[in-house]
């Protein structure tokens, strides 16, 4: 059944409106293009029942803003009535691209700076919505979930924080540690991940690519990333590996302890394509150290498959590798801020989430089941199918 199509005889939890902070206007406006299409395509039961005359509107959008003064304090503006709407709103908590003023001097905003930023949205929000659910594709401080020494745990206190204010819901996408939700246990925390999206992206732009037990083979990056790649390789059917970092536990660089040395565990990769998956690419050098290791061992193409493509360090080792032929193609999606010089190299191949976070608004806003979306494996073996069958994906 075709979006257009479904919840045709389910109404609505309240009215729809979509807050997309500056950090996400670009992904939040595609979403909103989705979302306004399938509705207004819709013929829905309840159109001429009262309060249904906003089902249909040409955006749902929320004019938003959050101005600061010189000092660089910032406060949350909402330009149109909220009240009574099922509020979802969205969030790129890694957009370093936006900047404010301090005192004269120039600040890129950092990831507490969108959050405080969310803070202040929900409470100009006044309690006057009926339902607020944040989606934040990289969840806030994610890498600081666990205590392993004197030290804060950052997430849980944020997504405390949140529910504190009212939140009902928090989505992400690919959290670094999924357990994290404990700090929240009566509240709804969902977690996806985009494995629909990287086949999808692969089979899309690489026609040659074979995924299959014969030809490829899944590899874990490291034993955090084992969950991602036995459920990727179970649902396609290939063999999988994985890495292992030897750490120097004596030392501290950067806030962790450098790795000293990669170990593998699996079959034999020689002239299989393989595909390197994880929830972010950072520096990328751990990404492109693996990428050696299995080029050792004579892998034939190796493909990068990450949530989060942050390159922290610029592209220019990525830029050698590539031309190296260490690494054959990279992707990512577009849930956190991609450079205009990413969206340019040869070796990147961007997956488009706007219209997964579309289905998921427009679901939960009738609330119904988003079950299909969370467990994506009868889409995937539809879509491979297609593959082999020749047809267009």
């Amino acid at each position: 059944m075709s979006q257009e199509d479904k919840f045709v005889d389910s109404s609505s939890f309240a009215p729809l409106g979509i807050i997309a902070l500056e950090s996400s206007k670009s992904i939040g406006k595609k979403v909103d293009d989705y979302i306004a299409s399938w509705r207004n395509a819709r013929e829905h039961k309840f159109l001429d029942e009262p309060g249904y005359d906003t089902y249909r509107r040409d955006t749902y959008l929320i004019d938003t803003k959050c101005p600061r003064f010189g000092t660089g304090e910032a406060k949350a503006i909402i330009g149109e009535t909220i009240r009574g709407m099922d509020i979802y709103i969205l969030v790129d908590v890694c957009n370093y691209s936006l900047t404010y003023t301090v005192c004269g001097q120039k600040n890129h905003m950092s990831p507490d700076d969108h959050f405080a930023d969310v803070k202040r949205v929900i409470a100009a929000l006044s309690g006057k919505a009926r339902r607020i659910t944040v989606i934040m594709p990289f969840l806030y401080e994610s890498r600081q979930h666990k205590r392993s020494a004197r030290e804060s745990l950052d997430c849980a206190v944020a997504l405390q924080e949140l529910t504190n204010l009212g939140v009902e819901s928090v989505i992400t996408f690919d959290a670094h540690d999924p357990r994290v939700q404990n700090a929240i246990p009566i509240k709804s925390f969902e977690n996806v991940q985009p494995t629909y999206q990287f086949i999808k992206a692969l089979l899309r732009n690489v026609p040659s690519l074979k995924i299959d037990c014969k030809h490829t083979m899944l590899i874990s990056p490291d034993e955090g990333a084992m969950g991602r790649a036995v459920y990727f390789a179970t649902v396609v059917g290939t063999e999988m590996g994985m890495f292992y970092k030897r750490r120097d536990y004596s030392i501290i660089e950067d806030g962790r302890n450098p790795i000293v040395a990669h170990e593998f565990l699996g079959t034999d990769v020689k002239g299989k394509d393989v595909i390197i998956i994880d929830d972010m690419i950072s520096s990328g050098e751990s990404m492109l150290d693996v990428a050696r290791e299995l080029k050792k061992r004579n892998a034939r193409r190796i493909f990068v498959c990450a949530t989060f493509g942050l390159f922290t360090n610029g592209l220019k080792e990525f830029d050698k590798a590539y031309k190296e032929k260490l690494i054959y193609r990279v992707v990512t999606t577009n849930l956190v801020y991609q450079t205009p010089e990413l969206l340019k190299r040869k070796w990147y191949i961007s997956a488009d989430m706007s219209k997964y976070i579309a289905l998921l608004i427009d679901s939960l806003n009738h609330d119904a089941s988003i079950s299909e979306y969370l467990d994506p494996t009868e889409r995937i073996h539809k879509i491979l199918e297609k593959r082999r069958n020749g047809e267009e994906i």
